[in-house]
């Protein structure tokens, strides 16, 4: 475990690495911050995250409010390695829309133990207009009920 509270936070460029690969790697989202029981993603919306509409899609939000709920209950301070989280249920609601501009993430791990654990995740645009609400349980994967994780690459 680490010996100071500063020694658990991580650089926002390490957070950012750490998703650079699979699915989320393809969206474009970036954490803005990461601390235990918090994530906060960004995304700046592009011609391709619209649907047929021309509002953001639905997917795409469903998968911010997934990845966000996801890694507030799975932050690890220690750097070349993550802790690794499945979702087990979602609820996604949503209730505005956005066609441009930034929009933002906030998850929040609100209960849980060992293992399996509930976030709250809000989406708002730019102007802190909410356009979806989620609640997703999720469970941690082997070797990462601990803060220290597994290795990434792992």
């Amino acid at each position: 475990m680490p010996d100071h509270e500063d020694s658990r936070v991580i650089s926002l460029a390490d957070a950012n690495a750490r998703y650079d690969r699979g699915f989320a790697a393809h969206l474009g989202f970036e954490f803005v911050e990461w601390v235990p029981d918090r994530a906060t993603l960004e995304l700046e919306i592009q011609a391709w995250h619209l649907n047929l509409a021309g509002v953001l899609h639905g997917g795409i939000l469903a998968t911010l409010l997934d990845i966000a709920g996801a890694a507030a209950g799975s932050y690890c301070p220690y750097l070349g390695r993550i802790r690794k989280a499945i979702t087990l249920s979602m609820t996604t609601t949503f209730t505005g829309q956005a066609s441009q501009g930034l929009v933002r993430a906030i998850g929040r791990r609100r209960a849980g133990g060992t293992r399996i654990f509930n976030s709250t995740v809000d989406i708002v645009d730019a102007d802190e207009r909410l356009l979806a609400i989620g609640e997703g349980t999720y469970r941690l994967r082997s070797g990462s009920e601990s803060e220290q994780g597994v290795p990434i690459d792992a």
